[in-house]
């Protein structure tokens, strides 16, 4: 969900609706809304963005500014995501699109956390206290057209009797008449409604797949057709842990729209099935409560935060952040990686526990649970995306084998640096960490040197600490062999994190002692250069040309 903001008048109801639904993101127009987890810098244009990409929206701001900056995207789609609008002060709550979406649902869960009525103006929803249009979880609507008709009726004075068990419906103000001929029938199995009728089919039935393949749609449908069974009724598919890591099963499970589970043994499952392909569907009296059926595939996903600024991470690592159960990290990083919730399980450790703290991640991923592994800067560069493949690599358990892992990219310290230089690593680069924790120091030389003599430009990584305080004067004293005293250096300590400090120098001026942990070293190659800007500092670039090399 998205919640939009223009001010920072709105942010008070913003954190309040914040606290019902947490993985929602606020968005505030950019120099009026500081508190706000991201900033747009057109309302409208950021609006049907959203609205495009079918984001639920919760607008605080009058209802007729939502209407008329999404009104030219309405003729667009056949569907639309719910959008709310939202008083400033909570006093309103407006649903205005997303009716078979559960808007109405969304609105009446507002009100009720900011203890206010909501505005529903859907006539059904309004005379019968429920939208038989959009049934609740559990349960799915065979025929929407249909649907329409058969609740025009009822708002028209036809009376209906129920065939099926639907206790949602008990407590509806619905016209019951025993003696109706109008019928709301609640059933798992497949058949053309008659004009009179309304079919619901509840979300009873489970898939046991035997044998994934690339034709397992196929295969499902046609079991379905043997089966006399609605698609409707499909609340999940299953499959042996064995298979967790099944690309067909997985293509199948995205393409059908259904949850994908695993079990151990078919004594977890309801004990009625049908055989027939390799597929076992599997019934039940009631819609199947997927949480507590087998277990779901999880996720281990390896962050980098970028530099530490909100706006520097990228929208893929925070939205894994917010779905993530449990995060690890370096206690610095778990710190940076807020707006976080109460119910998410944090694990800080020592910063030198990589391959524990893999483990550990891996352990947690395996038993179904999302996962994120935090670093700064990008995870691939002297992070933890090294250490959670080596894990991955000699696994302690197979069950790691079947984690979904990615690995999401962030901006790296060089990278953070350079960009607010200028331009240093405009031409060819390295990175190279001055730690000899994990290689000899005899390799850190061998590869300094070699760099110099390329004339790269190299950006150093853990330059110096108290147990290594004298790496970098013996890189210095390297490259004083090899480049000029007047070759420029970049230093930039906490780059993108509120006590920043970039400085631009030459190498003959750099001496150990400005520099620390949390400092990036730039070292220019010769072609490396500067020039004043406009407000007293200056810029420091490397032209992507280079000389031609000259023969005698």
């Amino acid at each position: 969900m998205n919640i939009v903001i223009l001010g920072a008048s709105a942010l008070a109801t913003a954190q309040r609706l914040k606290a019902l639904y947490p993985q929602a993101v606020i968005h505030g127009l950019r120099g009026r809304a500081d508190g706000a987890e991201r900033h747009y810098d057109e309302f409208g244009e950021h609006l049907r963005a959203l609205y495009r990409a079918d984001q639920p929206l919760v607008v605080l701001c009058a209802a007729g500014i939502v209407i008329r900056s999404l009104a030219a995207l309405l003729a667009e789609k056949g569907a639309e995501p719910p959008v709310l609008a939202l008083a400033e002060d909570g006093s309103a709550v407006v649903p205005l699109l997303g009716g078979l979406a559960g808007v109405n649902r969304l609105a009446r869960e507002i009100a009720a956390h900011l203890g206010v009525t909501p505005a529903i103006t859907t006539s059904g929803e309004l005379r019968f206290g429920t939208c038989l249009l959009e049934p609740p979880a559990g349960y799915a609507l065979a025929d929407l057209q249909q649907g329409k008709r058969f609740v025009s009726d009822l708002l028209g004075g036809e009376t209906v009797r129920i065939e099926g068990q639907a206790p949602w419906l008990e407590a509806a103000q619905l016209p019951v008449d025993n003696a109706a001929s109008r019928i709301i029938h609640i059933t798992p199995e497949t058949r053309p409604a008659q004009p009179d009728e309304l079919l619901i089919h509840p979300r009873s039935v489970a898939v046991l797949i035997d044998r994934p393949s690339a034709d397992l749609p196929a295969r499902l449908q046609q079991a379905l057709s043997t089966t006399n069974l609605a698609p409707q009724a499909l609340a999940c598919l299953l499959a042996e842990k064995s298979w967790m890591a099944n690309t067909e099963l997985h293509a199948a499970a995205a393409e059908l729209k259904l949850p994908l589970r695993f079990i151990h043994s078919t004594s977890e499952l309801p004990p009625e099935h049908h055989a027939g392909d390799g597929l076992h569907l599997l019934l039940s009296e009631q819609p199947l409560d997927i949480e507590r059926l087998g277990q779901r595939r999880g996720r281990l996903s390896v962050v980098g935060l970028g530099p530490g600024a909100a706006e520097h991470m990228t929208p893929a690592v925070r939205r894994a952040l917010d779905e993530a159960e449990d995060l690890l990290g370096y206690d610095t990083y778990v710190k940076m990686a807020g707006p976080l919730r109460a119910d998410q399980c944090l694990h800080p450790s020592d910063n030198r526990e990589e391959l524990q703290r893999a483990a550990h991640a891996f352990e947690l991923a395996a038993s179904g649970r999302r996962v994120v592994m935090i670093s700064s800067g990008d995870p691939g560069v002297f992070a933890m995306a090294a250490a959670v493949m080596e894990a991955l690599e000699s696994p302690q358990s197979e069950a790691w084998q079947g984690v979904e892992l990615e690995v999401l990219p962030g901006v790296s310290a060089a990278l953070a640096t350079a960009a607010k230089a200028g331009a240093p690593l405009g031409h060819d680069f390295c990175l190279i960490s001055l730690s000899d924790n994990l290689k000899p120091w005899a390799v850190i030389e061998k590869r300094l040197e070699h760099a110099a003599l390329a004339d790269l430009a190299m950006a150093f990584y853990n330059p110096i600490s108290k147990s290594r305080p004298w790496q970098l004067g013996r890189a210095l004293d390297l490259l004083h062999q090899h480049r000029a005293p007047e070759t420029l250096v970049v230093l930039g300590r906490d780059i993108g994190r509120p006590a920043e400090a970039l400085r631009s120098l030459t190498l003959g001026e750099l001496t150990p002692e400005m520099v620390d942990m949390r400092t990036l070293v730039i070292i220019g190659s010769s072609q490396t250069r500067r020039f004043p800007r406009a407000d007293g500092g200056e810029w420091v670039y490397t032209p992507r040309w280079y000389p031609a090399l000259t023969t005698d």
